[in-house]
């Protein structure tokens, strides 16, 4: 089944193989996305071009869906300086980008900053997908404790906000005995899910939450317990959206063959495969 994919980062020219980092560029990946049966894929940008990070700003994310229009589409993000967060983020959607990812500030959900940038984004009506870490200071990814709570806090106060949830610390939380010290946090999941997980909760609770499947965070969340993975992506199969979080042609995750063989066995049902595939992303982000 084709697929829109919600996680990628790429750059716009190709740049030397090293042994340190290998990133493909967007033309480059088009022939491994059309393997993956990827028709669509959407950037998660680096930031505003002053980030650690040599590739992938909103400039070069935008330049990319300039080139390849229909296949190619961006989201735009911050650095972490406090000035005119609402102007900066106006200036990037009117530019085109249709949300806001991956959103990797290693500050506190509750701190001044991450508040602004979800008060923006929820009256200019950007997604925010974000990169959760388990504490400030560790990696990158905005921050909250064990089991949720200021995600929580902050899906209640902005409702009209689709915040999509991403990395280990978020769907570590799919299982109700998801210890919480930082190394569990950091894991992929394994083993059976046992029901009772703060995601679930979460989901019933708060219809602006959604779940980015990309990467062994989101696919061991769902296939660690075939018939647990199989009842949540049902249950939840209108905000939950298919993605990889590739960064080059070597690179495949297993969810997506995963996902196909459930299909073609009659476990995964139709209109939920293409809800998550691609049917969800393209309403949400409005890819046309």
């Amino acid at each position: 089944m084709k697929k829109t994919d919600i996680h990628l980062h790429l750059t716009f020219k190709q740049h030397p193989k090293t042994g340190q980092m290998f990133v493909s560029s967007a033309e480059h990946m088009l022939p491994h996305l059309r393997e993956l049966s990827i028709e669509k894929g959407i950037l998660m940008s680096s930031g505003e071009g002053h980030s650690a990070i040599p590739f992938g700003s909103n400039e070069e994310c935008r330049q990319i869906a300039a080139a390849f229009p229909g296949i190619y589409f961006w989201m735009c993000n911050l650095d972490e300086h406090p000035e005119n967060i609402f102007g900066r983020l106006k200036t990037y959607k009117e530019q085109g980008a249709v949300g806001i990812g991956e959103l990797m500030i290693n500050r506190r959900i509750d701190d001044p900053m991450i508040q602004e940038i979800f008060s923006a984004a929820e009256t200019l009506s950007l997604p925010v997908l974000f990169h959760m870490s388990p504490e400030v200071g560790y990696e990158y990814g905005i921050v909250d404790d064990a089991g949720l709570p200021l995600l929580e806090e902050s899906l209640k106060k902005y409702p009209n906000l689709k915040f999509i949830g991403h990395s280990q610390p978020f769907w570590h939380e799919i299982s109700g005995d998801a210890a919480g010290d930082l190394s569990s946090r950091m894991e992929w999941g394994e083993g059976e899910v046992t029901p009772g997980g703060r995601l679930s909760y979460l989901f019933d609770t708060y219809p602006n939450l959604y779940g980015d499947l990309s990467a062994n965070s989101g696919g061991c969340a769902i296939m660690r317990d075939e018939t647990f993975g199989l009842s949540f992506l049902e249950k939840y199969c209108d905000r939950l959206m298919f993605a990889t979080d590739m960064v080059n042609v070597d690179m495949e995750f297993p969810l997506g063959k995963w996902l196909e063989e459930m299909y073609q066995c009659g476990k995964l049902k139709e209109e939920v495969y293409r809800k998550i595939a691609y049917q969800n992303a393209e309403s949400l982000f409005g890819l046309h």
